[in-house]
């Protein structure tokens, strides 16, 4: 159809909205509660373009043949700016007071619970104060991932985001995964800090204090010191590590290759036993948080490994104290990783020994900046040996399907299957569900892969009419490159942050998990084999029936 914007004649698409359509013309038009590819609240009203004399807000909007639309004249900018001010808390003295006064909002707008500073086990803070109630925490949490552990309570200008029916943050069925917290532009979604924790191990001189990094954290980290997505800066990552006081720096993809020896064993074992089936990934501690809340049922599904963090901290504790003489009294692990729900993860009761701290990708650029240490600067460093040593298939465990991809390179081999090749296409890319067969040595293993709550509540219905062998579930969409401790963006950056580590992968020597020297050596000092009674004990885990809501 034929419309007018700002004087110009244009021809559009009747379904596209108006800001659609400003957006393409380069028109600035702002918004605040507006999440690209989610049907439009309007609910912060800060996105008002004029049609034909009257205001309406252009998220959700269509045109009309032959409409006038205005983008920035004075009455739509000083209308945006009104409903700006009614969302942000004013002081006694600012312009906006009185007209808080006049629609009955007072100053403070969410009375008592605005000082409120709720913890979600060690990961998630609420700091009400700083929330515009905007909505787009509410928007991931029950479209994208489909735990509504928040939404909105509350009429008019009563309206406000709370944790479901009321209760504190504490007391539901969060799953940690921190997609609200890259939504929340204000900081009333923040993760909890551990960075004064980490410096206190730092300057205990009578500590040994080892950092692990996780996969996805080396293709996002640049960003944040303004290099473009995707840039690996593992090396210069480890270096600013060490510049820190760290006395070893390891790689998580190390407990990574480990993790696919054992979860391959449990799926080889499964397969020749008939099951149970499906054998369910276990190193997303979002998903593991999401089975114990919604489907415990499952819990003889997934499968005991912990997760790759854990699994290292746990081996330093332990393996390595033991190599260097050390009491494990005496280690301090402390994780640098994508995702928030690691920091619960290190609390679980049943493994909270592992790993001391967890910082996030955000937390540990904060920390060097605040160390005056650039990685740009830096020359870059190898990680420590022993496990520091990885393969190409534990670094793509950062994107979804990652997971899947190594364990099948893997379990082909021990099953005696013919050599394949080592891109799996079926599990790769953004789609939210996938699915394939792999035939080895004339098995057929049917594998499902999902990320993002919504999709793994989708696949989780249909596992008994599909009949899978191996599943992986990760609960961020786009798996740990876009995980909850990310740096944040506007833009959709997994293609770019995913193909580092696929990258990294191709270059790698070894691309096979059981054929990291490293690995079978521990195996072969310490802990015997792949299942067997040393292994339970330092690399398995349990889980747990919860409430949910």
């Amino acid at each position: 159809m034929k419309v007018y914007l700002d004087g110009k004649e244009l021809d559009v698409d009747g379904d596209s909205t108006l800001l659609e359509i400003c957006e393409r013309e380069g028109k600035e038009v702002p918004t605040k509660c507006h999440v690209e590819e989610m049907e439009p609240d309007a609910r912060c009203r800060v996105c008002l373009v004029s049609m034909n004399g009257k205001l309406v807000t252009s998220c959700s909007t269509k045109p009309v043949e032959n409409a006038e639309i205005i983008s920035n004249s004075e009455k739509v900018v000083r209308a945006r700016e009104t409903n700006k001010k009614l969302m942000r808390q004013q002081k006694t003295d600012s312009e906006a007071y009185n007209l808080f006064k006049e629609v009955g909002l007072g100053n403070k707008r969410f009375g008592k619970e605005e000082k409120d500073v709720e913890e979600k086990g060690r990961a998630l803070k609420r700091e009400m104060e700083k929330c515009v109630n905007c909505g787009r925490c509410v928007k991931v949490c029950n479209r994208v991932q489909g735990v509504n552990a928040i939404n909105f309570a509350g009429r008019g200008h009563e309206t406000r985001v709370t944790p479901q029916r009321g209760k504190k943050l504490s007391e539901v069925a969060c799953i940690r995964c921190g997609q609200c917290l890259l939504e929340c532009e204000e900081g009333a979604l923040i993760e909890e800090n551990s960075i004064e924790e980490v410096e206190k191990f730092l300057e205990d001189e009578d500590k040994f204090v080892v950092a692990q990094t996780a996969p996805a954290v080396r293709s996002s980290l640049g960003e944040l010191f303004g290099l473009e997505p995707g840039k690996n800066v593992e090396k210069e990552m480890v270096e600013g590590l060490k510049k820190l006081g760290f006395d070893k720096v390891f790689d998580t993809v190390f407990a990574a290759d480990l993790t696919i020896v054992e979860e391959a064993s449990e799926l080889i074992q499964r397969v020749e036993n008939g099951g149970p089936f499906p054998l369910i990934t276990s190193c997303c501690p979002g998903w593991i948080l999401y089975m114990e809340n919604f489907h415990p049922d499952l819990r003889e599904n997934v499968s005991s490994c912990k997760s790759p963090q854990m699994m290292l901290g746990a081996l330093v504790k332990s393996f390595y104290a033991e190599k260097i003489g050390k009491d494990p009294e005496d280690v301090v692990v402390v994780s640098v990783m994508p995702c928030t729900s690691k920091k619960f993860e290190v609390s679980r009761i049943e493994m909270k020994d592992d790993v001391d701290a967890v910082l996030t990708t955000r937390e540990a650029a904060q920390l060097f900046k605040k160390n005056s240490l650039d990685i740009c600067q830096m020359d870059g460093q190898e990680f420590d040996q022993p496990l520091g040593i990885s393969t190409g298939a534990g670094k793509i465990f950062g994107a979804t399907g990652g997971v899947m991809e190594a364990a099948v390179r893997t379990a082909n081999d021990k099953l005696g299957g013919d050599p394949i090749d080592f891109h799996l296409e079926e599990v790769r890319g953004e789609h939210g569900v996938k699915k394939g067969v792999v035939s080895i040595n004339g098995k057929e293993i049917k594998f499902g892969v999902a990320h993002g709550g919504k999709n793994i509540e989708k696949t989780v219905e249909t596992l008994e009419e599909e009949k899978f062998h191996f599943v992986e579930f990760m609960a961020c969409p786009g798996g740990c490159v876009c995980g909850g401790g990310q740096p944040k963006s506007d833009v959709n950056l997994f293609p770019e942050r995913a193909a580092a580590l696929y990258i990294d992968d191709e270059n790698a020597e070894i691309r096979r998990s059981h054929e990291n020297p490293a690995v079978q050596k521990v195996y072969k000092d310490f802990l015997g084999e792949p299942l067997s009674e040393k292994s339970e004990e330092i690399l398995h885990t349990f889980y747990f029936e919860r409430e949910g809501f």
